[in-house]
């Protein structure tokens, strides 16, 4: 018995006798089954005397679910169109000659020479011609210090030119 525990209480035959009665009691009522599903074999008519009921459809669609699709159909016809653009270029480069390609880069080969022509005349032109000359004496001094400092296997050399 807990001093600390001031509760009163049925004794302890009572609660035993009473938790008995109590238990006896649930098992003797019978237990309820509910079905958890239900099938119906019974064939569904082939037709019938109701009239058909129209059923709306009424979808929502998310607006990024639509603009993923519309995205989706726009990538793939421009797949598609880059797809049958490469197998024309490349049934074209099939049948090429030397004569067909010299023919097709002949105009680009004059734009370019001749915009280096251009370049390079604009280039001289814009060069500057600059004549410098310096007349008087000329005196070069050149002093070199060098100092070196050796402790162990590393060395050290330190050159000071002026």
């Amino acid at each position: 018995m807990n001093p600390l525990r001031t509760q009163t209480g049925m004794p302890e035959s009572e609660a035993a006798a009473e938790a008995r009665r109590l238990i006896d009691n649930w098992a003797s009522t019978p237990v309820r089954h509910h079905p958890t599903s239900f099938r119906d074999d019974t064939e569904p008519p082939t037709f019938g005397t109701n009239p058909p009921v129209p059923q709306p459809d009424q979808r929502i669609v998310p607006a990024w679910a639509a603009g993923i699709a519309v995205a989706s159909i726009g990538v793939g016809a421009g797949t598609t169109g880059i797809g049958c653009c490469a197998w024309l270029v490349l049934q074209g480069l099939a049948s090429v000659t030397l004569n067909g390609v010299l023919m097709a880069t002949l105009p680009f080969a004059g734009l370019a020479m001749a915009a280096t022509a251009i370049g390079g005349a604009i280039s001289k032109a814009r060069s500057a011609t600059t004549k410098n000359v310096y007349e008087g004496p000329v005196n070069q001094h050149t002093e070199i210090h060098n100092t070196s400092h050796q402790r162990g296997m590393f060395s050290r050399t330190r050159n000071d030119i002026s």
